[in-house]
């Protein structure tokens, strides 16, 4: 058993009896009601999932494990010669709560490096598709393609199936698909905009890293990589791709079946496709500016002009937010301390709207919140550093959304969490209901 895997099993077996306390003493106390707007409005904001891996507070952000981003960038132990931890380190971080040492980053690298190794049959179905299929096709299909390989479903099909140790062979499944998965975006992108021009893995570098080196990119872009990875990662449950993650698993479909199932609820352009959108919106914008250098002035007319005419400011706002999202803060940070970046004028541009859509869409009025979440600053550091393929950007979100989805179903299946089975109401018991005033208990 590796150290991580032990490490994650201690913390289980720790974990399951305050689970158990919960349900058998507790399990009647109230924590939340439903109103009819939360019913139709998609269980907007009904608290009934459980996760330990985040948590996104409405005020602060994201918190992975208890820590903000910068609190967990500054924690995890950093690639040689690099300000940014690796993907391998946030890993272990994910799964159990603890900040790993050097050596233990060592012992998922190591790891990592044997898993990665992906079948070629993989490939070989890559090829088979049409090469114009969208890439978020691509990467559902060999994540589905790989489910030969499910070490859980075997597990289960063995006749040996126990409830209690169900977790560990998930835990298999979930590390093989995070080690792979970077290496089959890679292969994807090669595929689709490199003429099929593969570059093959460096056993020496991390998995951010290799990725870079995979699709033929600089080295700062390994930075960009393992920050991307990171900060894609996890955002509490209730988001389309954990939610859908978690439900598939719910099932006992094993993580393969699960995660596809995830990648197709994030290739949505109300989820994941947004960053793509956003870019193509700003690089619209910077038409409208006819060549002239972003100013408070010029680009405050703009935005006025888009909500005037009755189009919204992608890139701003978000469900659960009230505050400029952290993850955007991050990448935003990147950029100005990044030579070259923070003089690009898509960049500019874009921290320039910074600086003025909160105010226009406060005083607009229609939002809840005027501040930019992630996808407002994603596309642009991709695009700087040459990946201009956005409708490659999801399948990013994608190999960073593995980790924590990946985190999250191992952990369900840890402390046996149930099939998810939410009861349905019909129109018309809504509107008994609201003639009522409200449902009689």
């Amino acid at each position: 058993m590796s150290q991580l895997k032990e490490k994650l099993q201690e913390k289980i077996q720790a974990h399951r009896p305050r689970v158990t306390r919960l349900t058998k003493e507790f399990g009647s106390v109230v924590i939340d009601k439903v109103d009819i707007g939360q019913c139709i409005g998609g269980a907007r904001d009904i608290r009934c999932l459980v996760t330990d891996i985040s948590y996104l507070d409405p005020q602060e952000g994201i918190r992975f494990r208890g820590k903000t981003i910068p609190e967990t960038f500054e924690a995890l132990p950093k690639a040689a010669g690099s300000e940014y931890p690796t993907v391998e380190s946030f890993w272990y971080f994910l799964l159990t709560g603890d900040v790993p040492t050097p050596d233990q980053v060592k012992a998922v690298e190591a790891e990592f490096k044997v898993r990665q190794q992906v079948p070629e049959y993989v490939f070989t179905a890559l090829r088979a598709l049409p090469r114009d299929s969208h890439p978020m096709v691509m990467l559902s299909v060999a994540i589905m393609t790989m489910q030969k390989e499910s070490k859980f479903c075997g597990f289960y099909n063995s006749g040996k199936f126990n409830k209690m140790d169900a977790w560990e062979y998930v835990y298999e499944d979930a590390s093989d698909i995070v080690a792979r998965i970077p290496v089959v975006a890679a292969f994807i992108y090669n595929l689709k905009y490199r003429g099929d021009k593969q570059v093959a893995i460096d056993q020496n570098l991390d998995m951010g890293a290799n990725f870079a080196h995979m699709i033929g990119q600089s080295e700062q872009y390994k930075d960009v990589a393992r920050m991307y990875f990171i900060l894609h990662s996890d955002h509490e449950s209730g988001n389309v791709s954990a939610h859908t993650t978690h439900l598939v698993h719910s099932a006992l479909s094993d993580p393969y079946y699960a995660y596809a199932a995830g990648l197709n609820g994030l290739a949505g352009p109300l989820h994941g496709l947004a960053n793509q959108e956003v870019l193509g919106w700003i690089m619209d914008f910077q038409k409208k500016l006819n060549g002239a250098e972003p100013t408070k002035e010029n680009v405050t007319k703009a935005l006025w002009d888009t909500l005037n005419a009755g189009q919204v400011v992608p890139g701003y706002g978000h469900a659960v937010l009230r505050k400029t999202d952290p993850r955007y803060t991050a990448q935003r940070e990147f950029c100005l301390k990044t030579p070259g970046l923070k003089e690009d004028p898509l960049f500019k541009l874009v921290a320039m709207i910074f600086e003025t859509a909160p105010g226009v869409l406060t005083e607009h009025g229609k939002t809840k919140n005027p501040w930019p979440n992630v996808d407002a600053q994603s596309g642009v550091i991709q695009w700087y550093y040459g990946v201009k393929e956005w409708d490659f950007y999801t399948v990013l979100f994608g190999v960073g959304r593995a980790l924590g989805c990946m985190a999250n179903i191992t952990w369900d299946r840890g402390l046996g969490y149930a099939i998810e089975r939410p009861k349905s109401v019909t129109t018309d018991m809504l509107e008994k209901w609201a003639a009522e005033g409200g449902r009689k208990m």
